[in-house]
């Protein structure tokens, strides 16, 4: 990422909502809508993602056409103060985990997990659990979810064999 500030503007922020409703619209379709040329919507767009405003593109996939039929949040509770970093390395380890955070709470962080089935998904929590700093874990299975659109309700890579 670029040092410089991340500023952008009201058509910088129309390019971003158009692109996070739909990353495959083209430049000209962007531009159309908000007025500008499609040279000047690409020049924006290679500007957001120099300075790191744009992370990246991605496509969103049913999870279940992936691999991924069960899904879970897992609070993790650690013995002591595990730092951020070592909690991170953890969960690189897991590639059943579609994402993870530290939060605030009795809980020292949040675990979204996906897996095959039940018992994928049990053998994981196993793995997690085995961890020497990891003092207990609670887990909440996902049954539908009510907003299917949402990025939590995708997935971005196929379950592991």
């Amino acid at each position: 990422m670029n040092s410089r500030a991340a500023s952008f503007d009201d058509l910088d922020g129309k390019i971003i909502t158009a692109l996070m409703a739909n990353a495959r619209t083209s430049f000209a379709e962007i531009g159309a809508a908000i007025g500008l040329s499609a040279t000047a919507v690409k020049r924006r767009v290679d500007r957001l993602r120099e300075t790191g405003v744009i992370t990246g593109f991605t496509a969103t996939v049913k999870p279940s056409a992936l691999g991924w039929r069960t899904e879970a949040y897992v609070e993790v509770y650690c013995e002591g103060a595990a730092p951020p970093r070592r909690l991170a390395e953890v969960v690189r380890n897991h590639p059943e985990i579609a994402a993870a955070m530290t939060v605030t709470g009795g809980a020292d962080a949040l675990l979204h997990v996906r897996a095959r089935d039940v018992e994928h998904f049990e053998e994981v929590l196993e793995r997690i659990r085995a961890e020497p700093f990891i003092r207990k874990t609670i887990s909440v299975m996902v049954l539908s979810h009510l907003l299917p659109e949402s990025p939590e309700a995708g997935a971005t890579h196929p379950a592991p064999e």
